[in-house]
């Protein structure tokens, strides 16, 4: 019989924030550049953060690429939605969520025409990333509005013949968004 492991102890940010409070800038800058060494994601965030490295949405768009509309050889994964929530981390700008979320709904609709996908928790991800972005756009006062809703009429478009409701449900937001005379 294997041993119990006993739980892992919580550790709260009042912790961390005590043990930050010890380190001279020296010592934060270390730790800094110790994070942004340790992964691709804390990269992207610190550059998005601090507004470094071109277009700061550009890591998380390939992010959101890659697990949409994967490589043959790889599952469509629907982690596109971990992508958005760490921009929306690293810098949360509206109208830049609204680009991923639209970019998102893009990706998947042209797998799914592109591929042939036949998977119905695929399909629900897409509809409520599409709800999603109708209500940012919505929220936006800016002179892209027109553009995006264009975009996703675009995906709708896209969604017309693949079947589990995709089409009825993105047009039932639409309408319901207001936005549907803008098709």
């Amino acid at each position: 019989m294997a041993a119990r492991r006993p739980p892992k102890a919580q550790v709260a940010w009042s912790q961390v924030r005590a043990k930050l409070s010890d380190f001279d800038r020296a010592g934060l800058i270390t730790l800094l550049h110790d994070l942004y060494a340790a992964s691709k994601e804390n990269q992207a965030f610190l550059r998005s953060r601090f507004g470094l490295g071109g277009d700061p949405l550009e890591p998380y768009k390939q992010a959101i690429a890659g697990s949409l509309w994967p490589d043959w050889n790889k599952p469509a994964s629907v982690a596109a939605k971990k992508a958005i929530s760490g921009y929306r981390k690293a810098n949360g700008g509206a109208e830049d969520m609204v680009e991923l979320m639209i970019f998102s709904c893009e990706q998947a609709a042209g797998f799914i025409r592109d591929a042939g996908l036949q998977d119905e928790g695929y399909f629900d991800a897409l509809v409520r990333m599409y709800g999603r972005a109708l209500a940012a756009v919505a929220a936006l006062q800016n002179p892209r509005r027109a553009e995006q809703i264009e975009r996703l009429g675009g995906v709708r478009a896209l969604c017309r013949d693949i079947g589990y409701g995709v089409f009825d449900e993105m047009t039932m937001l639409l309408e319901e968004s207001g936005f549907e005379s803008q098709q």
